[in-house]
């Protein structure tokens, strides 16, 4: 199992991005979370195999309808990050 951090800045806030990921994420079988950032962008831990995790973040690249993504910064997830990794994937409270 591999851990992504992920980090997307844009329009992607009120859009249904965390609702839509969730779902992306559930599809694909992973774990983790996501959630809104105060500075606009959206944070993500996911947790599965490699495949899936590949094709959460070729899906992140544009998002639902109506997201504009800039940019998705992508970093191995820590240990401290992933030790509460929800399975499944869920949306938690904006930061």
């Amino acid at each position: 199992m591999l851990a992504l951090h992920l980090k997307i800045a844009g329009l992607v806030q009120g859009v249904g991005f965390r609702y839509s990921m969730c779902r992306q994420a559930r599809r694909l079988r992973l774990a983790g979370w996501v959630r809104n950032c105060s500075d606009g962008s959206v944070e993500a831990v996911a947790v599965g195999d490699h495949q899936a995790l590949q094709q959460l973040v070729e899906w992140t690249q544009h998002g639902p309808a109506g997201a504009r993504v800039d940019s998705v910064d992508v970093a191995p997830a820590t240990a401290a990050q992933t030790s509460d990794a929800d399975d499944p994937f869920s949306q938690r409270s904006s930061v």
